[in-house]
């Protein structure tokens, strides 16, 4: 990084709101603004090109989501740190993006403060969420099922676990691929490893022992 100027690609296709944060944070003394881009394709592209310390990313872009380029992103040049900016306020969305190697992660809406103090926590090797955030993870570790949500099913990989805990908790193939931003041709194909691994013979069977485990959670 910089020894005096953090150097940041924004990532948003909605262009007055990536235009205004660009000269919000223009404005910051340390902060200089390289790049923006409007698709999740370009933000790869433009990372790879600009390397940036730092990549402020939207969620929801077309050609590629903001969680598949952040995944693309930190897997070409793990040097970048990439901060999350959604509207989504899922714990799906929330630790799908750290999965993906985000190490900020904040709601639109956050002011320049909670912004700027991300930026630069990120680019300094911290990892940061904003306050609401922050809170909803810390509920999350400490529900009474947490430990059982770790501890629950260790044949399954990361990702058949959250999809069990969205079966669990009703929701159907598309609407897990959506919220896991996965095709419903994946979620098919790891429901049916799910039930192979938890010897069950149906959706049924398997909610039954995911919600005796303690996921699913609403």
């Amino acid at each position: 990084m910089s020894d005096e100027l953090i150097r940041v690609l924004l990532a948003d296709d909605h262009p007055v709101y990536r235009e205004g944060l660009a000269m919000l944070l223009a404005s910051i003394p340390g902060i200089e603004v390289v790049g923006t881009a409007a698709t999740g394709v370009e933000a790869v592209e433009r990372a790879a090109e600009l390397q940036p310390d730092i990549v402020v990313m939207d969620v929801t872009m077309p050609e590629l989501d903001g969680i598949e380029a952040t995944r693309r992103v930190v897997a070409d040049s793990p040097h970048i740190g990439v901060v999350v900016l959604t509207m989504s306020e899922e714990d799906s969305t929330l630790f799908a993006a750290m999965r993906a190697g985000a190490r900020g992660y904040l709601l639109k809406g956050a002011n320049q403060a909670e912004i700027t103090r991300a930026i630069v926590a990120v680019a300094h090797g911290e990892a940061i969420f904003g306050p609401a955030v922050a809170l909803r993870v810390a509920e999350f570790f400490a529900g009474p099922s947490a430990a059982s949500d770790l501890g629950a099913f260790p044949q399954l990989t990361p990702r058949e676990r959250d999809i069990l805990s969205l079966v669990a908790a009703g929701r159907s193939n598309a609407q897990i691929a959506s919220t896991l931003f996965l095709s419903q041709k994946t979620v098919r194909n790891n429901v049916s490893n799910i039930f192979a691994k938890l010897h069950v013979a149906d959706r049924a069977e398997a909610i039954v022992r995911a919600r005796e485990a303690g996921l699913g959670r609403t």
